[in-house]
């Protein structure tokens, strides 16, 4: 067993009960006198051209607006469309129709997500934002997934980026970068109430309104809530992963002048959530025992956004967020984070275009452990200066782009880094696009890297010597790097059949290992105790490499296909020096070799349209669990301008299934089940 997986602490899990109603007949028949001019009328996916598809909106692969179809990266944009047509209820689900992510649910309230494998509860290589707003925890490396609920319907939309961010966004975007991007409040006008149950989401419930401030100022407010039912564990019994989560917010955007826009946005939550886990009694117990831990979680941000506009060739940016979290899981910790981010971009003649940046973070951690988990230090200040620059030419205007910048950023763990990156696009004609990339990036250290304290088991010896077995963190534990290379192909050559192909190599270095280390005398707490730890140690080394290929087809007017697949091959060694025995098996066999996803929607007319994803996941090898197939299926209704009704049945093949299993069994799994809801959505 890799003790590594013992670290991987999160305790997602939220919210704070709020029953609801909803007296659907009277509001159906109010509906129907509502007026259309006042209704958001979405955009059939069968409406759009593939070449509205393959030119859809990119800016977080360099902080700049591209087409789709023109960035050097493996990108996948989720539009608002595909979110309303998922059926799904979380952005993890949503994620599962992105080939090369490996979604897994561990339990109720917990996800292992990462591109391109490497998965495990906290994918450490992911960086996830909202509207560039980082959530990625420094504290363990990873996202609280349970907490990272913003409302569907406010989503323009998602882009999803496998491969390196880091000459961009720095540190921790190794594997792939996700960005949320949120409507502006102008398109949010009106009023939004969604309400809906099923037998695992008990209830569930949105009200959104937005208005205006005079002539140049749009604004909405919003509260959220959901209540979750448990899972049941592996033996069928209630897995006590229950939760539920209570929200609201803003956004305010407004036109200060014709060349300055100010946008403001905050959010606050607060939960409970249960969290099926293994927890040690006491300090020399034998062993750990099975303990559904209840978490409350809360917190909120702040965000704003300056635009300045120049002209039509030079603009800055200036974006300032403040966040504050609060978990009682084993940590206890609250955390808040300042961050301040400016960048400039203009166009340097007219076949050049620059961009550069400045950042700084600051982030304040406070921490309480207990006899299972804890930090030395208690309690950390960092600090994160940063800057970055990319150069971008058109070699052949309208044909051969090439790209090149790097970010620069000090570190409270590892000192200065650098991650650069080359990236090329060749446009041949208007149907076909290739595109290749070399790219740097970097995990840096976290507290659970370089201040952990995990305790799992312990005894005392015949002379009465009581012995400690646990993990301690390495505080000269360096960054786990990465060197990628990719090579990708777009086209609409065939006749209503559009293809996204990527290909790539990644060579890996000074990944994490768990080695033995020397035991020691530990006189607090009571009673006085020899530790026999482990720590972490840079001692292994691998690569990845595999393949990932979408499409769209338009069978005819009213059905389309969204096909997707993807492989990969993991290989880790470890240097000589190493004595872990077990990490390479984990990380090699904890990643799925192939998956594939198969999304189809159907315009039955009549306002009615039928959408099924299914979902194939390989085994795990390490965790020996065996492959499955999750089915989604959607019925919905659109009854007038103004109401809609939505009937979802999920993981519909089998009723049961467990999607993945943490070796350290620290969060323990729960199967996931067949379910089902209905949802009612009203806009006036």
């Amino acid at each position: 067993m890799e003790l590594t997986r013992f670290l991987k602490m999160s305790k997602k899990k939220a919210a704070i009960l709020l029953g609801w109603r909803c007296p659907a007949t009277a509001i159906l028949c109010a509906s129907m006198m509502m007026p259309a001019a006042a209704q958001q009328k979405s955009q059939d996916l069968t409406d759009r051209s593939l070449e509205d598809l393959m030119n859809l909106p990119v800016t977080s692969v360099s902080k700049k607006g591209q087409k789709l179809s023109q960035t050097a990266s493996a990108v996948f944009v989720i539009t608002q469309e595909d979110i309303r047509r998922s059926g799904a209820m979380n952005i993890p689900d949503l994620l599962r129709m992105v080939p090369g992510m490996d979604v897994a649910q561990i339990n109720g309230n917990t996800w292992a997500i990462s591109a391109r494998g490497l998965n495990g509860e906290f994918g450490n290589e992911l960086l996830v934002m909202v509207d560039g707003r980082t959530v990625y925890v420094p504290t363990f490396g990873g996202v609280f997934w349970d907490v990272f609920d913003v409302p569907m319907d406010d989503i323009e939309r998602i882009e999803v980026i496998r491969g390196p961010g880091g000459s961009v966004w720095g540190a921790n975007a190794v594997n792939g970068v996700i960005n949320i991007i949120t409507k502006k409040a102008g398109e949010t006008q009106g009023t939004l109430v969604v309400a809906g149950g099923g037998n695992l989401d008990q209830g569930f419930g949105t009200v959104r309104y937005g208005g205006k401030l005079g002539a140049n100022t749009n604004y909405r407010v919003y509260t959220k809530y959901f209540s979750q039912n448990h899972l049941p564990d592996i033996n069928g019994q209630d897995g006590g992963d229950g939760w539920h989560l209570l929200r609201g917010g803003f956004r305010m955007d407004s036109a200060l002048s014709p060349k300055d826009t100010l946008m403001i946005q905050g959010d606050l939550y607060g939960g409970k959530e249960g969290f099926p886990s293994l927890f040690l009694p006491t300090l020399t117990s034998p062993e750990r025992q099975k303990n559904i831990l209840q978490v409350d979680l809360s917190a909120g941000f702040l965000q704003t956004v300056w635009n300045h506009a120049y002209s039509n060739r030079s603009d800055t940016t200036l974006q300032v967020s403040y966040d504050r979290y609060r978990r009682n899981d084993d940590l206890r910790e609250t955390r808040n984070t300042l961050d301040l981010d400016f960048q400039h971009h203009f166009s340097w003649g007219d076949r050049q275009n620059i961009i550069w940046g400045l950042g700084y973070r600051y982030s304040a951690s406070v921490t309480h452990g207990d006899p299972t988990a804890s930090l030395n230090p208690a309690n950390l200040n960092t600090q994160l200066p940063s800057g970055f620059i990319q150069y971008e030419i058109a070699l052949v205007p309208e044909r051969f782009y090439l790209t090149v910048g790097t970010k620069l950023e000090h570190n409270y763990f590892s000192g200065w880094g650098t991650w650069p990156s080359a990236r090329a696009t060749w446009k041949q004609n208007e149907q076909n696009m290739f595109w290749a990339a070399i790219s740097q990036a970097a995990r840096t250290p976290t507290s659970l890297d370089t201040d952990m304290r995990v305790n799992f088991g312990g005894f005392t010896s015949s002379d009465g010597t009581p012995f400690v077995i646990g993990l301690r963190g390495n505080p000269h534990f360096k960054n786990e790097n990465v060197v990628a290379y990719e090579f990708g192909y777009r086209s609409t050559a065939v006749e209503h059949v559009s293809i996204d192909l990527s290909v790539y190599y990644n060579a890996y270095e000074s990944r994490r290992t768990t080695e033995p280390a020397a035991s020691f005398l530990e006189t607090t707490p009571l009673p006085a105790h020899f530790v026999l730890p482990v720590t972490f140690e840079n001692l292994r080394y691998g690569e990845t490499h595999g393949f990932e290929v979408d499409a769209n087809w338009k069978i005819t007017s009213r059905w389309a296909l969204s096909p997707g697949y993807a492989f990969e091959q993991i290989h880790m060694h470890t240097a000589a020096a190493s004595q872990d025995t077990a990490g390479n098996a984990f990380t090699e066999g904890s990643s799925p070799r192939h998956s594939a996803q198969l999304r189809s929607h159907v315009n039955l007319g009549h306002g009615v349209g039928w959408d099924t994803s299914s979902y194939f996941v390989d085994s795990l090898v390490a965790q020996n669990l065996p492959s499955y197939t999750r089915l989604d299926s959607q019925i919905s209704w659109q009854m007038s301008e103004a109401m809609a009704l939505s009937v979802v049945g999920q993981n519909l093949l089998r009723n049961t299934h467990i999607e993945f299993q943490d070796d350290s069994e620290y969060a323990l799994p729960t199967q996931m089940k067949r379910s089902g809801y209905a949802k009612l959505t009203w806009r006036f």
